[in-house]
Order: structure tokens, then C-alpha cells, then sequence
């Protein structure tokens, strides 16, 4: 809340004692630091964050010398009870990431909802983030859009995330590190088809940055033969409006459906396998086969 002096409402002053600061840090490019950022840093009692190196680096680039606290993804349950008694005490504490808003695919969810209901003050300190950066400069729809960030690294649950993303006619925001993404593109170009729209950004803010595109088969093709380097960020476009089945009799492809389903396949796999042999569009049989269910 703003202070008034004659008349003029100004910023209440930060940090304040009892507070839990979400502080926005660079994906990239160091000058993305802002300004309020820095002064909420620089007047914190402590900062948590990811790794303690990395971070330190950062507030030494900006004259930022304060006690940092590791807080990841292997640790954070312990570290919670400390932090909500530090708040009780009245410290004002910031939270980072490695790069960009903490929460978003990095620790921090936990941390806030602990601290809220402990009925502790959460502010955000807004600041980079590379779904929203990599969404807006794909030329893809952004009206309407869904976040994956990771996805599940094997099992059926990846496979149940895949067919879900087939489907979804939203653009769609997906993590991935360099060394799994050239089996991502893979698994996309399986599940959606090579011509799926998608932009693949990588080294955001940065002088190399690059978009590769314009769709699955043309950025399978690239990282097949450019090996991707740092965190990327996949902006895919949509699925289509469902091709019409007919002139098949549906009450009968779904019955040969549900029986290849019932042999042991997955909806994705008895799709594929029934399109295959019918000509007809493994998208539209897999979108079949869910409306009978």
C-alpha cells in the first residue's frame, strides 16, 4: 500500500520486516535485473535461493553482499520451518531462482503456500520469464495458452501428457534441457505430427539468441544436426479442428479401437496403429476413441 505526503501517494518502502520477496532474476541478459529488484536484494536480511555460487555471482556483479541460503528442490522441506520462523521473527527474506521467476518450474511454490497460510505478507518482485519471453517473440497465437514446463521424464504418464498435448488446441509452453530435447522433438512429431507449428527458443536475452522453426520436422531436422545448448523453451501451436472420420462408420472404428486397446495399447498407440491401416488421421480416431469414453 502507497504512502500519501501532500497529497502525492509514493511506495510504501522495501523490503519490510515479516515479508517473503519473490524476486524475478535475468534469464540471460544481466541488465534485466530491475531496479526494485536490486534495491529488495540489496535490503533483504537473507536470500534463499537455488544454487548459493550462481546467485552469489549475481548480487556481486550489482555490490550485493548478503547471507544466502541454498534452497532446491532436494532440500526445501527441510529448509521451510527455518524460513517461516525467520518470517515469524520479523526478517524480511527474498527467494531466487537460478534464472527467471521462482515457482515457475523451480522451488518456491511450496515455500509461498507454507508462508501464506502461516499468515505471512508475499510480495512478487516481477521480473524475467522465459515461457512468457519465448511465447511472445514466436509469432504463435498467445491469446489463449497452457504451461507444461518439464515433462515427466518416462512411464505412462509422460506417454498420458503427450496425448494430452496432441490434443490441445491452445498454444502450449514446454521446458526442456538440451540433452532430452532432440527426444522430445522426437516424441512431438509422433504424437502431433511433423507439421505441428513450434518455435524452439533457446539462449533468451542473450547476443546468440535464436528461434528455430517453423515446425516439428524442421526443428527435429535442426538439432539433429546443430547439438542444442542451454535450457530451451518450446512454444507449440496448437492442435487443429478435428478432421471429420467419416464416410467410416464410427460405431465400428471405435469398436476396433477399444478392442486394440483392450489387446494391451495405449489411446495413442491403438490410434496410430488403426490410422495406419485405414488412412484416416491418427489425431481424429484418437479423439474418437476418447468421445466414446
Amino acid at each position: 500500500m502507497g504512502l500519501q505526503h501532500n497529497g502525492i501517494v509514493t511506495e510504501s518502502p522495501e523490503p519490510q520486516g515479516g515479508v517473503l520477496y519473490l524476486v524475478g532474476t535475468p534469464i540471460g541478459h544481466r541488465g534485466d535485473l530491475s531496479p526494485r529488484a536490486q534495491m529488495v536484494l540489496a535490503g533483504v536480511d537473507r536470500i534463499a535461493c537455488e544454487d548459493t555460487r550462481h546467485s552469489g555471482q549475481l548480487l556481486h556483479f550489482f555490490g550485493i553482499s548478503k547471507p544466502l541460503l541454498s534452497f532446491h528442490e532436494h532440500n526445501q522441506k527441510q529448509r521451510i520451518p527455518a524460513l517461516l520462523d525467520a518470517l515469524g521473527a520479523g526478517e524480511a527474506l527474498a527467494l531466487v531462482s537460478d534464472a527467471g521467476l521462482p515457482g515457475i518450474s523451480d522451488p518456491g511454490e511450496a515455500l509461498v503456500a507454507a508462508a501464506r497460510a502461516a499468515g505471512h505478507r508475499v510480495v512478487c518482485i516481477p521480473g524475467p520469464c522465459a515461457a512468457t519471453t519465448a511465447l511472445v517473440s514466436s509469432g504463435l497465437p498467445s491469446g489463449r495458452f497452457c504451461f507444461e514446463g518439464f515433462l515427466p521424464l518416462k512411464g505412462r504418464e509422460r506417454k498420458s501428457r503427450l496425448e494430452a498435448i496432441s490434443q490441445e488446441s491452445r498454444t502450449t509452453v514446454l521446458y526442456e534441457a538440451p540433452h532430452r530435447l532432440v527426444r522430445l522433438l522426437q516424441e512431438l512429431v509422433e504424437y502431433c505430427g511433423p507439421e505441428r507449428p513450434v518455435q524452439v527458443a533457446r539462449e533468451l536475452t542473450k547476443r546468440h539468441e535464436e528461434q528455430v522453426g517453423p515446425d516439428l520436422a524442421g526443428a527435429l531436422a535442426h538439432f539433429l544436426v546443430t547439438a542444442p545448448q542451454g535450457e530451451c523453451t518450446l512454444v507449440l501451436g496448437g492442435a487443429a479442428a478435428e478432421a471429420t472420420v467419416l464416410p467410416w462408420d464410427e460405431t465400428q472404428l471405435r469398436q476396433e479401437l477399444t478392442a486394440l486397446v483392450a489387446s494391451g495399447l495405449t489411446a495413442s498407440e491403438a490410434a496410430k496403429e488403426l490410422a495406419q491401416s485405414s488412412g484416416l488421421q491418427r489425431r481424429a480416431l484418437y479423439g474418437l476413441l476418447h468421445r466414446a469414453n
